[in-house]
């Protein structure tokens, strides 16, 4: 096999499943939609963990730290797993879809990174600020939302958007319980096809287009957030 007909079998694929059959478009929709519910759920889970893990509760602490560490440790396929089995047993009451347990395993993965992002931003804010808006009689919740998070979303919109990145990466995991995201599709073109390298490269194009360019959009967000600052 050579270079030239690497490319011609690319785009031969790329005009069959993606502009004829539509099949590729599919696994980019599902790729997307997994990777916006676990960085949404995430920040929901993680900015409340976060809360609570600087918290005088030193249980609450405990508990969210001992989350935190073991996501963290272990490996995100483990943990994709783990959820495949144990979330139909917790809502047994309820039918759990391969593609629902798949997202609650990312959207647990997300929270646990997010809550290190939220609180290292909000540690990032000068204590001086805290202090002067406390000096002044604002109390703890005042605080918070209207001195601290203001200045800490500059430094956590940022690293959210490279979680978001690494979600979308994270999401070809999910191939391994055939979800219909974009490694899935890989696997349904090679068996119809049998062309593995021209099929592979596609979807890693596919891939890099939508990191460049959620990546780049993120560069004119931070551009902007400097420049009003």
């Amino acid at each position: 096999m050579t270079l030239g007909s690497i490319v011609h079998d690319m785009w031969e694929i790329f005009v069959t499943y993606y502009l004829g059959q539509k099949l590729l478009w599919t696994g980019v929709g599902y790729t997307l939609a997994l990777s916006a519910i676990a960085v949404l759920s995430g920040v929901v889970l993680g900015s409340l963990m976060a809360v609570g893990k600087m918290s005088r509760f030193k249980v609450l602490r405990a508990v969210i730290t001992a989350f935190v560490e073991i996501i963290r440790g272990t490996p995100a396929l483990l943990q994709l797993f783990i959820a495949y089995f144990i979330v139909p047993m917790i809502f047994s009451f309820a039918e759990m879809t391969p593609f629902t347990c798949v997202a609650v395993g990312l959207s647990l993965n997300s929270a646990a990174y997010v809550t290190e992002i939220i609180r290292s931003g909000i540690n990032a804010v000068d204590k001086g600020q805290t202090e002067a808006a406390r000096a002044l009689g604002l109390t703890s919740r005042t605080t918070m939302l209207k001195v601290v998070m203001p200045q800490a979303v500059k430094n956590i919109l940022p690293a959210l958007g490279n979680e978001f990145i690494t979600i979308i990466k994270e999401t070809s995991l999910a191939s391994t319980f055939f979800v219909g995201e974009l490694m899935t599709t890989y696997s349904v073109i090679k068996g119809v096809t049998f062309n593995v390298i021209p099929t592979l490269m596609d979807i890693g194009v596919i891939y890099f287009v939508l990191t460049f360019t959620l990546s780049k959009l993120l560069g004119i967000a931070e551009r902007r957030m400097r420049a009003s600052a």
